[in-house]
């Protein structure tokens, strides 16, 4: 049944106008991506090509606040891009290498730098 009321047809005309403007963060979003992708691929990573990262993530985070790509939909993308962006750097990634800790102790020394004193005396508990 074709839209007849007055509301229905602006409705329609304004989800016209939301589908362009969404399309083309979409796609400027997109090609962002792309680009620091490329730039990450093509070889040793300069400042500039790092630029494109950081951009594509800015990116992101603008379309995840206008609505348009959900914010878990971003913040995958955002992972995605760093931890590429890590491996090729040759940085290791926070919580990786030598200096990682098992769960239980980084949780309790996490708690005692934020002066949380009884979670810091509690034990853990061994299974």
């Amino acid at each position: 049944m074709a839209k007849r009321t007055a509301s229905a047809k602006k409705q329609a005309r304004a989800s016209v106008r939301r589908t362009v403007r969404n399309r083309a963060v979409r796609s400027e979003v997109k090609t962002k991506i792309v680009k620091a992708r490329r730039s990450l691929t093509e070889g040793p990573i300069a400042g500039s090509e790092r630029y494109a990262a950081l951009d594509a993530v800015r990116a992101l985070d603008r379309a995840a606040a206008k609505g348009v790509l959900h914010r878990n939909n971003a913040a995958r993308r955002k992972a995605r891009l760093t931890r590429q962006l890590v491996k090729l750097a040759g940085v290791p990634a926070a919580g990786a290498g030598a200096g990682a800790k098992s769960k239980k102790a980084g949780a309790a020394a996490a708690a005692a730098k934020a002066g949380d004193k009884k979670a810091a005396a509690t034990k853990p508990r061994s299974k």
